[in-house]
C-alpha cells in the first residue's frame, strides 16, 4: 500500500523590505571653509580639508590643532619653514609668502580684519615688486661673488699664500658672504604685512574692551563707595571677573610680541617671501654653475654637492642673513601699544583693590559699632540685673498690706480643705465654732501672737481627738 505523502503548504511570500533611504556622504574629516586671500588682493572661499593645509603650508598637524575652534588655546606666533600659525584673539590665520588663509571669516569680529588685510594687499604689489626686483639683482651679485671665491680657493689652495690671505680675510671675496644685501626698498613683504594687520586687529580690539570696561567700571566703583548695597556689591564682582579675564589675554598677547623680539632666529624666519625668492635664485645659479663647469669632472661634483645642499637647506642663500630691524621695528610699535593697554588694566586693577580696602575698612568699622552697641547692652543688663538682685533681698522687710489679713482665713481654707476630704462626717462639729469664737475673742484681747500659737495648738489638738472619736464610733456603728 503506497504510503501517503504529507501534504506541504505552499510557501508563503515575503515582501521586500522596503528600500533604504539614500545615506548622504559624509564629508571628509577636517574639512572647513578657510577665506584665502591672495598677495593681489583677491579673496575667495576654499572649503579645505586639514590634509590638504598640511601639504599646501608644510605644516604639522601639531600646528593645525592650534587654529581648532573647538579647542581653547591661548595666543601663539609660531613661524615654521614655510608657512606663519597666527592664532591671535578672534584671528586664526595660516600665512605664506603667496596667500593667507583666514579660518572664521563670517565672524562678526573677523570681517573688519578681512577687510582691511584685502585694501592693504592691494596696496602692497607695486612696493613688493620693486623691491624683488632690488633683491634679485643684489642676491645675483653676491651668489656671482661667492662662486668666485669658490674658484679661487680651490686653485690657490696648495699655495701657503692663499692660506695666508684666507686666514687674514683680504684678497679673497669670501668676506662678502658675511655681509648683508643692502639698497632695498623699506616696503615690506607680503607676510609680514599680514602680520603687521594682525597685530594692528588685535590691538585695536582689545583697546576698545578696555576702553568699555573703564567706562563701565569707574562709575559702578564710585557709586558703591558712596552706597554700599547688594547690586552694586555684585556688579563691582562682575567687573572684577571681566577685568581679571581681559587682563590675562592682553599679558598673553604681551608676552607672545616680547618672546618674538628676544629671539632674532624666529624673527629671521619669518621673512618667508625672502627665502622663497633666494631659494629661487640659488637653483638658477646652480644650473648656470652646471652648465659653465661642465668641462671639468672635479667643479662639476662639486657643484652637485652644493646644490643638494642648498635644496635640503632651509631656503636661505649661505651667508644671507634677513634685515629683522624692519620686523623688529614692527614688534616694537605695537609692544608698545599693547603695553599702554596693559598700563591702564593695571590701574584700573588697582583702583578695584583700593575699593574693596576701602569697603572692607567701612565694614570694619560697622562691625566694630555693632560690638560696641552689644558690649553697651551686656553692661546695661549686667546692672539691670544687679538691681534686681538688690532690690530682692531689701525687699523681705518691707510690709506688705496682704499679709496683715485675719489668721482666721487661713485656717478656714486649711479646715474646709480637710473637711472636704471627709464627706462622711456629716457637719463641721461645735468645737469648731468654739474654736473660732475663741480665736475672735484671743484677737481681740491683744493676745501675742506665741500665746494665739499655743492656743491654736491646743484647740487643734482637741478637734483631732474629738474628729478621732467620731470615726470610731462610725466604724463599731
Amino acid at each position: 500500500m503506497p504510503t501517503q505523502q504529507p501534504i506541504t503548504p505552499p510557501p508563503q511570500q515575503v515582501p521586500p523590505p522596503p528600500p533604504l533611504p539614500p545615506q548622504q556622504r559624509r564629508k571628509g574629516t577636517g574639512i572647513r571653509p578657510w577665506l584665502v586671500v591672495s598677495a593681489s588682493g583677491n579673496s575667495h572661499l576654499e572649503a579645505v580639508g586639514k590634509h590638504l593645509i598640511m601639504r599646501r603650508t608644510g605644516l604639522p598637524a601639531r600646528d593645525l590643532r592650534i587654529l581648532d575652534p573647538g579647542l581653547s588655546y591661548p595666543s601663539t606666533i609660531l613661524s615654521r619653514e614655510r608657512a606663519i600659525v597666527v592664532n591671535l584673539e578672534h584671528i586664526k590665520a595660516i600665512i605664506t609668502a603667496t596667500e593667507v588663509l583666514v579660518l572664521n571669516s563670517k565672524d562678526p569680529w573677523v570681517v573688519p580684519f578681512v577687510r582691511d588685510l584685502e585694501c592693504r594687499v592691494s596696496n602692497l604689489n607695486e612696493g613688493l615688486q620693486n623691491r624683488s626686483d632690488a633683491t634679485a639683482e643684489e642676491s645675483l651679485r653676491f651668489l656671482r661673488s661667492r662662486h668666485s671665491s669658490q674658484l679661487f680657493r680651490r686653485s690657490t689652495s696648495e699655495s701657503p699664500e692663499a692660506e695666508m690671505l684666507q686666514s687674514n680675510g683680504s684678497g679673497s671675496p669670501e668676506d662678502t658672504g658675511d655681509m648683508q644685501i643692502k639698497g632695498a626698498p623699506k616696503a615690506l613683504p607680503f607676510e609680514l604685512r599680514v602680520l603687521e594687520v594682525c597685530f594692528q586687529s588685535v590691538c585695536m580690539s582689545l583697546e576698545a574692551e578696555t576702553s568699555t570696561l573703564e567706562q563701565e567700571a569707574y562709575p559702578a566703583l564710585d557709586e558703591l563707595i558712596s552706597k554700599t548695597s547688594t547690586h552694586n556689591l555684585q556688579r563691582a564682582r562682575h567687573i572684577k571677573s571681566r577685568l581679571v579675564a581681559l587682563f590675562g589675554r592682553v599679558q598673553k598677547v604681551r608676552d607672545e610680541l616680547e618672546n618674538l623680539l628676544d629671539d632674532d632666529v624666529d624673527m629671521a624666519e619669518m621673512y618667508l617671501t625672502d627665502k622663497v625668492f633666494n631659494l629661487q635664485v640659488e637653483e638658477d645659479m646652480s644650473k648656470d654653475i652646471q652648465e659653465k663647469d661642465t668641462n671639468s669632472f672635479e667643479l662639476d661634483g662639486e657643484s652637485d654637492e652644493d646644490s643638494e645642499n642648498n635644496k635640503s637647506s632651509s631656503g636661505r642663500v649661505t651667508g644671507f642673513k634677513p634685515n629683522v630691524e624692519e620686523l623688529e621695528m614692527l614688534l616694537e610699535a605695537y609692544f608698545a601699544q599693547i603695553g599702554g593697554t596693559l598700563n591702564k588694566l593695571s590701574a584700573l586693577r588697582e583702583y578695584v583693590d583700593d575699593t574693596e580696602d576701602y569697603i572692607n575698612i567701612m565694614l570694619d568699622d560697622k562691625q566694630n559699632q555693632l560690638l560696641q552697641m552689644g558690649v553697651l547692652l551686656s553692661t546695661a543688663t549686667l546692672l539691670i540685673n544687679a538691681s534686681i538682685v538688690v532690690v530682692a533681698l531689701f525687699g523681705m522687710n518691707i510690709k506688705i498690706s496682704l499679709y496683715n489679713s485675719a489668721y482666721a482665713q487661713f485656717w478656714e481654707t486649711a479646715l474646709g480643705e480637710i473637711g472636704h476630704g471627709q464627706p462622711k462626717l456629716g457637719t463641721v462639729p461645735a468645737e469648731l465654732e468654739e474654736t473660732k469664737q475663741n480665736l475672735q475673742n484671743a484677737r481681740k484681747e491683744g493676745m501675742t501672737m506665741s500665746n494665739c500659737l499655743s492656743s491654736l495648738r491646743e484647740e487643734l489638738d482637741k478637734t483631732k481627738r474629738e474628729l478621732q472619736k467620731m470615726k470610731a464610733k462610725e466604724a463599731w456603728k
